[in-house]
């Protein structure tokens, strides 16, 4: 369990992100379109997963911007940009903000993703959500990365993510 803070207040995640070096847990997320992206399909590639509450929060919407730009100089990698929101929600955003180069993947259908990364806020007033979290995972499907961002308004470290590929 992390503790983390909005605004300064403490609240709880249902656990630890994995450990670097382990192996990445298996996803099945919801793209903006309905179908599905898995980790499995992915591998062979490094994966970058921006995880946050909500895309239509500042931060987390800056965040999903800020990936798009960094993700189309980025050799054989892609970025997944992952919240409990619904797909349609990830479609309103991107289509608004013309961001093409990441992959948004919803967790609403099924919550094994936040019990298996461990991220899942489970107190305050943000409970049910995905804490704001960065894991980077290369192309054998072995975690190299990971940020459990400690106060929830703020951005994650984009370059460490970027200099752990």
């Amino acid at each position: 369990m992390a503790e983390i803070t909005l605004k300064g207040n403490p609240f709880h995640t249902s656990g630890e992100l994995p450990a670097v070096g382990s192996v990445a847990p298996a996803f099945t997320l919801v793209k903006s379109d309905l179908s599905e992206v898995t980790l499995e399909e992915l591998k062979g590639k490094k994966v970058i997963l921006n995880i946050y509450p909500s895309v239509d929060t500042g931060t987390c919407a800056t965040s999903t911007r800020t990936f798009n730009e960094k993700a189309s100089s980025l050799d054989n990698t892609v970025v997944v940009c992952v919240s409990k929101d619904l797909p349609f929600a990830f479609g309103r955003f991107c289509g608004a903000e013309g961001i093409e180069d990441v992959i948004t993947g919803s967790s609403f259908r099924d919550t094994s993703f936040e019990d298996a990364y461990g991220l899942k806020i489970i107190d305050g007033p943000l409970a049910g959500l995905c804490s704001r979290c960065i894991v980077v995972i290369d192309e054998e499907g072995k975690v190299k990365y990971t940020e459990q961002v400690a106060e929830t308004v703020d951005e994650p470290n984009y370059e460490a993510a970027i200099a752990a590929l």
